[in-house]
């Protein structure tokens, strides 16, 4: 839509941009868990989804070539291949608006106009931010779980709080759903069991945030001292959650259980047994005020920067030094659930994250011509598109003021670095995050 189809008194402030300048201000965002995620491109004309393939590594050769065995043209040489994994990016379609009428707010046009774009853009921005963050946290949900229902007698069906993580099993790096013939290791109770089939509740009554409540069934009987209620359920690709003095499930968490130095020591280390790279030299740890004000509490972190030249730094400001190797984000978006066992408690939980943890999917079409005419009054922000109409109401005086982003956010796996090809990784699909979970 054209500027000159605008009423007058609205020109100006168009034209000298100042609509821009102010959504662009508040798309700023102090959420954090988008700005973890690498974006890239997703190109026009190849659908909805898009399918991306990870090369993993070889296992190192430490035993030397027999000399009876070089011979013929193989040389006694049996040819080995890398591993691949995938993982798929869905584009969706994200958009809200505000009307504005221009007679009714007459007297106050301008300002009513550029909060209009700033609400919008806070709006985005905080959007975005939780799209992010879901994506995250459900992948490093997956795999861990406790039972809901304890079992009267051995059976091979538990019902659980969260079937994430465990409904796929990685088959030459493609997920496919767990079943007889594509089964899961998993650790019920003290007990190694085989998962064969997986399904989810008719009622969703998980405590999990974004959590999906269901049964799991194995290929033998689950024993009753291992299918107790809040028995810790966990797959051997599930994700490393940590939990002060060493609970095995959120349902096991205490009052004592505060966020503190240790623990986040202990995620940083697997992160770096992971060969998990750095963000500009430190890992981001995601946490809500409480969270901080607990670890500002420890006194392991206390005496750790006693007397340090750079304490003042670290507290005013929040960052850490190298030797923690974290860099501390706060934000008041984490998640925060109901203890399901303690009234009144809170279970609270920072997450870890190294390079690579999450992937930012933006449509490279969102801007173009036949989306976007030449005319038509659309700002590209931080990869959101701010849309403003001009008045086509009859009468010519609501004018409509919008945004919308096309994009998806994923969590990318690492099955292939595993024991064989780093010595110091664990068995994770998904490596490049630690979620704690603590009291609060």
């Amino acid at each position: 839509m054209g500027i000159q189809n605008f009423p007058p008194s609205l020109q100006p402030i168009i034209q000298q941009g100042f609509l821009e300048r102010e959504f662009q201000a508040a798309l700023h965002s102090r959420l954090g868990y988008r700005a973890v995620a690498d974006r890239e491109e997703f190109a026009v004309g190849i659908g909805e989804t898009l399918t991306k393939t990870r090369a993993g590594l070889k296992p190192s050769v430490t035993t030397p070539l027999a000399p009876a065995t070089n011979t013929n043209l193989d040389n006694g040489l049996t040819p080995a291949y890398f591993g691949v994994e995938q993982y798929t990016l869905t584009l969706n379609f994200y958009a809200a608006t505000a009307d504005l009428n221009i007679v009714t707010s007459r007297v106050g046009i301008a300002s009513q106009f550029l909060l209009n774009a700033a609400i919008n853009g806070e709006q985005a921005a905080r959007s975005l931010d939780e799209l992010a963050r879901n994506a995250l946290f459900a992948a490093y949900f997956g795999g861990n779980t406790r039972v809901t229902t304890a079992l009267t007698a051995a059976q091979p069906t538990i019902a659980v709080d969260d079937i994430r993580g465990f409904t796929n099993a990685f088959v030459n790096g493609v997920q496919t759903a767990v079943s007889a013939s594509n089964p899961l290791i998993v650790t019920v109770g003290s007990n190694l069991y085989t998962l064969i089939g997986v399904t989810p509740s008719a009622t969703n009554n998980t405590t999990a945030p974004n959590g999906i409540a269901g049964t799991l069934t194995f290929s033998t009987d689950v024993l009753m001292s291992d299918g107790a209620a809040g028995s810790s359920v966990q797959a051997t690709t599930g994700s490393t959650i940590l939990r002060p003095n060493g609970r095995t499930n959120t349902s096991l968490v205490q009052t004592a259980d505060e966020l503190d130095m240790a623990t986040l020591l202990s995620a940083v280390a697997v992160l770096r047994s992971n060969a998990v790279p750095d963000i500009d030299g430190a890992y981001n740890c995601y946490l809500d005020p409480q969270s901080a004000r607990q670890l500002f509490n420890d006194p392991a972190f206390q005496r750790l920067f006693q007397g340090a030249t750079n304490a003042n730094a670290v507290y005013r400001r929040g960052m850490v030094n190298d030797f923690l190797g974290l860099r501390f984000v706060p934000t008041t978006e984490a998640f925060v659930q109901s203890h399901p066992a303690i009234t009144g408690a809170l279970i609270r939980r920072p997450i870890v994250c190294g390079q690579g943890a999450l992937i930012e999917g933006d449509f490279a079409g969102m801007d173009e011509a036949d989306v976007a005419p030449k005319d038509a009054i659309i700002s590209m922000v931080d990869n959101v598109a701010m849309v403003t109409r001009e008045p086509i109401d009859r009468l010519q005086q609501i004018i409509a003021q919008s945004w919308y982003w096309i994009g998806g956010f994923v969590a990318p796996s690492d099955t292939t670095t595993s024991p064989t090809t780093v010595p110091t990784a664990n068995n994770a699909a998904f490596k490049r995050a630690v979620m704690i979970e603590h009291i609060g």
